[in-house]
């Protein structure tokens, strides 16, 4: 007799479970059922969520999926969970440097080139809600945990006919550990730069319920964010703290039929590399879901959340010699909400046929309220600008065996969007008198995704796999309506941004023979009406659109680039060369320009700004005597390019990074991890006056972790 028995999060220990129930629909906080068969001792192939909202071997995905379980994640010798996902070529942030020292408006997720814009074009979910910011649809990396993760799957590629909305390049879902049993968690951690975190995880069974708590505080004094050679007496680190904390309830409702109830705080304060540029966040998060299964061939899951957060930012000038800076914006305040709706359900047929449908819709309001212009010691301008977009959501997907190892799937997506209350209002702060009121016209469209996807498993060691797709993503409100200064470069936005769409196509080969496992990919991605932030002018002097500009200074806005063109192949390699060691590779080429950009014809043929040509990763994992354990990675990534033109080259460089983890007995286990050995220079930014910025210098991190 098989039964609903769990969520999501449990489903991430029930990799070998035979499932039919359903993750919650997009924006929503999903559950994953896991079915048990008691007594049974047949090893059942793994299920992957991610790639169509519901469980699925992932031998018949028939997209790019790469699974972390929560062992690996914690085994990454990286104090960031983003830096851990790192192992993955085709996955980086906005720029190179991580979530440890980047400002968050710049934590945006790229996967194979596809989106390399603090906005992000992928979609990052935590048990199926996302966690694209509301009002700028970056990533907030430090509100995720890592102790208590359960795995991450990443799809490359897929998932917009599921998800919808943001999902161009494909998805990341993070899945927490279970709300099930009584159990234990924690670690400790120091290190240099005056870095230190705690984070603990405790569940335990309370009458027919679970209660799950977990939270983390993390600090550090950081590093000084400019190359040594222009470094000045302006520079400081660029110290961050922040914590989290979230509660769990899990409880049956009848049989076959049970909720989950979440709620989640989040705090964090970063500084930006000298005294003035600082930024805040505050986020409070809660939801609620239920699932059941009626019948052995059909479940369900319905869920809702809500989510409110604020954030704050100052931006400065800092004058060449760098002893210097000058206010350029108070961002004070970007209030923001966010609420969203979904319902999924899924159903078997005969043959191995299975069917997942459902609704989802999502409501984001936000504004900017900031001061700028700063003259005589004081701002002279205040602006606030803002807007609300709501999206809602039909899908249909369904997975079909064709015989001879053949399987298909077929599936279409249909959403309708708006935008309302578009404005920018600009006043003088000392007189109040009114220098801009604009306010924006609704706007409204319906988008169609549809998916195609074919598997051939031609025999035991050789599986086949072909898919396509269309996806599209709203700019967000933050691309709309919020112009900003950082330094001598001023960015306008843009409130007539086109949609973004994308056609894209992949051929992929996986071979197993005993130990060795190889994977070949090779993708081709057509982006139409990319959002990109265009130079349009060089100071000195005044122009139309961005205003005064220093000497030295660029002119940006958010403009649609006609046609962009991302295309290229990987290939992974896993051997098991003993069973105390496997190694592992993975490589990434990436020929990412533009195609056709009629605002900027001399963009055509540049390369996309922040995409380099090549990267490569390898791993290792050794089981040595004593019960020690070591874990080896060494990144290679090319160079790119910081701008629109491919005038600010970034450097290439070889990144070498080391875990050491031994057992104490008792579900104790010290560690020690160091991030970038080697010292390398790892050049995140560069401006037009020479100034390069750099990411994580050598870091040592110790400490120990504990499991009951």
């Amino acid at each position: 007799m098989r039964h609903v028995t769990t969520t999501l999060s449990a489903m991430v220990f029930s990799r070998h479970a035979s499932s039919l129930v359903t993750l919650a629909c997009a924006l929503a906080l999903g559950t994953r059922g896991a079915q048990l068969q008691a007594q049974s001792a047949t090893a059942l192939p793994s299920l992957v969520v991610t790639a169509a909202r519901t469980p699925q071997p992932a031998e018949t995905i028939s997209v790019s999926v790469r699974e972390f379980d929560g062992d690996a994640l914690r085994a990454s010798p990286t104090v960031t969970l983003d830096g851990a996902l790192r192992a993955v070529p085709g996955f980086s942030l906005f720029r190179r440097s991580d979530s440890l020292s980047a400002n968050p408006t710049a934590q945006g997720v790229s996967l194979r080139g596809l989106g390399p814009s603090g906005a992000s074009r992928s979609l990052v979910l935590l048990d199926g809600v996302p966690l694209n910011d509301p009002f700028g649809g970056w990533v907030t990396w430090s509100q995720l945990p890592r102790e208590s993760l359960g795995a991450v799957e990443l799809v490359r590629g897929g998932g917009a006919t599921a998800w919808g909305n943001a999902a161009l390049g494909g998805v990341i879902q993070l899945l927490g550990t279970p709300v099930t049993g009584t159990s234990a968690r924690f670690a400790a951690s120091v290190g240099t730069f005056g870095t230190h975190s705690a984070e603990f995880g405790v569940t335990h069974a309370i009458g027919n319920g679970t209660l799950q708590i977990l939270g983390r505080a993390f600090e550090t004094d950081g590093f000084s964010l400019v190359a040594t050679q222009r470094r000045g007496a302006i520079d400081v680190p660029a110290a961050s703290d922040h914590r989290w904390l979230t509660a769990r309830w899990r409880m049956p409702l009848g049989e076959n039929l049970e909720a989950t109830f979440t709620g989640r705080t989040f705090q964090e304060t970063r500084g930006n590399g000298t005294p003035y540029q600082r930024n805040a966040s505050r986020a409070n998060f809660g939801a609620v879901s239920v699932n059941g299964q009626p019948s052995k061939n059909f479940a369900w899951t319905a869920s809702g959340y809500g989510q409110g957060q604020m954030f704050s930012s100052t931006f400065s000038a800092v004058n060449a010699a760098r002893t210097v800076e000058t206010p350029a914006s108070d961002q004070f305040a970007v209030p923001s909400t966010a609420v969203g709706a979904a319902w999924t359900g899924a159903w078997t047929h005969a043959h191995g046929g299975r069917t997942s449908a459902g609704a989802d819709a999502r409501d984001v309001r936000g504004e900017t309220r900031e001061n700028f212009t700063y003259t005589a010691g004081a701002y002279a301008r205040q602006r606030f600008a803002g807007g609300r977009q709501t999206l809602g959501g039909l899908f249909a997907l369904h997975e079909q065996p064709l015989g001879a190892g053949l399987t298909a799937t077929l599936g279409g997506r249909l959403d309708d969007w708006s935008e309302t209350d578009g404005h920018r209002r600009e006043a003088d702060r000392v007189t109040g008198a009114v220098l801009r009121d604009d306010r924006y016209d609704d706007r409204r469209h319906l988008e169609f995704s549809p998916s195609a996807g074919l598997v051939w498993r031609a025999n035991d060691a050789l599986r086949l796999r072909a898919t396509a797709q269309q996806a599209f993503r709203r700019p967000t409100l933050n691309e709309l309506y919020r112009p900003f200064r950082q330094g001598t470069t001023v960015t306008e936005a843009n409130p007539a941004l086109g949609t973004e769409h994308v056609t894209s196509a992949e051929l992929g080969a996986d071979w197993k023979r005993g130990s060795f496992t190889l994977g070949a990919t090779v993708f081709w991605n057509e982006l139409r009406d990319a959002v990109g932030n265009v130079t349009i002018a060089r100071g000195p002097g005044t122009f139309p659109v961005v205003g005064t500009l220093a000497a030295g200074g660029l002119g940006r806005q958010r403009l649609n680039l006609d046609r962009s063109r991302v295309r290229g192949g990987e290939i992974s390699a896993t051997w098991r060369a003993h069973e105390n060691l496997t190694l592992s590779a993975e490589a990434l080429f990436d020929d990412a320009t533009v195609q056709r950009a009629k605002v900027a014809p001399a963009l055509v043929g540049k390369r996309l700004a922040q995409v380099p040509r090549h990267s490569a990763t390898f791993g290792a994992t050794w089981h040595a005597p004593l019960g020690i354990t070591v874990t080896p990675r060494v990144r290679w990534v090319g160079a790119q390019f910081e701008d629109d033109e491919n005038l600010l080259r970034l450097g290439e460089v070889v990144i070498a990074d080391l875990g050491v983890s031994r057992p104490l007995g008792h579900g104790l286990e010290l560690f020690l991890n160091v991030e970038n050995a080697g010292n390398a220079r790892v050049e995140t930014g560069r401006s037009a006056d020479g100034v390069v910025n750099v990411g994580t210098p050598r870091l040592w991190i110790g400490g120990v972790r504990g499991r009951w």
